[in-house]
């Protein structure tokens, strides 16, 4: 099939959204070939006619998981190609994989390429702590579930990089988790280093940048506090912003914030 896509770095975390029609059951094995011809790309996500007609597109990532960069980008690709004129504010409803609700996503178009927007993320389902196997029974890591994906909060320092990768897959499986992030994260030093575990297609990326987990350390943080929490992230390739609200022992609100830049459409033919 011949594959038409656009590809987009939101703070380094570079993301395909393709725009040709794939039925999901091939969307697993579409993307895997798009990651392994470009090494760069860390995810793929796929454009869809929405079941809710005020929605302006469905976005289905290639495990179902729910990723917020990866819906800054579709946005990015949405409002570009409508014309939206630089600098003028912008919000849409999109449905995405992974959120129970339409996820609103507003902002404007600081030049024809490059999209500077605020997802409203999905609330975690619970905040909790959690245990693994794979000889490390004697620790506890903050887990915020949300919607198709997990994100364990690690402290630097606690696993190395290799033995993180080599389990990442067994502790997604414990956990039951679609996909399992794992969100290395110096509170002092204010950084966030994101590996990213998706079961469908058995990928495991060190990824440039993580909106939803930096998303869920601010749910952490505001469950922590008891109240708002706003953090931004120097992560491996680029800064990333969120903020949360906590009351009533939930996560009343949770927001994004980042850039997503339009590099390119280019076609792929795949058998």
């Amino acid at each position: 099939m011949n594959i038409s896509y656009t590809k987009i770095d939101p703070a380094g975390n570079i993301t395909v959204i393709v725009d040709s029609f794939v039925p999901r059951e091939q969307q697993s094995r579409v993307a895997a070939e798009l990651m392994k011809r470009d090494v760069t790309v860390e995810q793929v996500g796929f454009l869809e006619k929405p079941d809710d007609p005020c929605c302006a597109v469905r976005l289905q990532m290639m495990g179902g998981e729910f990723c917020g960069n990866a819906s800054l980008s579709a946005a990015a690709v949405i409002f570009s190609r409508a014309g939206l004129a630089e600098g003028l504010y912008c919000e849409e409803l999109f449905e995405v994989s992974g959120a129970p609700e339409p996820v609103k996503i507003s902002g404007s178009m600081v030049n024809r390429t490059c999209f500077e927007g605020e997802v409203a993320m999905p609330l975690p389902e619970s905040i909790s702590e959690c245990s693994f196997l794979d000889g490390f029974e004697g620790y506890t890591f903050p887990l915020v579930r949300f919607p198709g994906i997990c994100h364990a909060i690690v402290p630097v320092g606690t696993i190395e990089r290799e033995r993180a990768k080599a389990v990442i897959a067994s502790w997604c499986r414990q956990l039951g988790a679609d996909a399992l992030g794992l969100m290395f994260f110096d509170r002092d030093k204010h950084t966030l280093t994101p590996l990213v575990y998706v079961a469908s297609t058995d990928t495991a990326v060190w990824e440039g940048s993580c909106a939803s987990g930096t998303a869920a350390v601010a749910a952490y943080l505001a469950e922590l506090d008891g109240e708002y929490a706003s953090v931004r992230l120097t992560e491996p390739r680029g800064t990333v912003s969120a903020s949360a609200t906590y009351s009533a022992s939930q996560v009343r609100s949770l927001t994004m914030s980042n850039r997503a830049v339009i590099q390119g459409e280019f076609t792929a033919l795949i058998f």
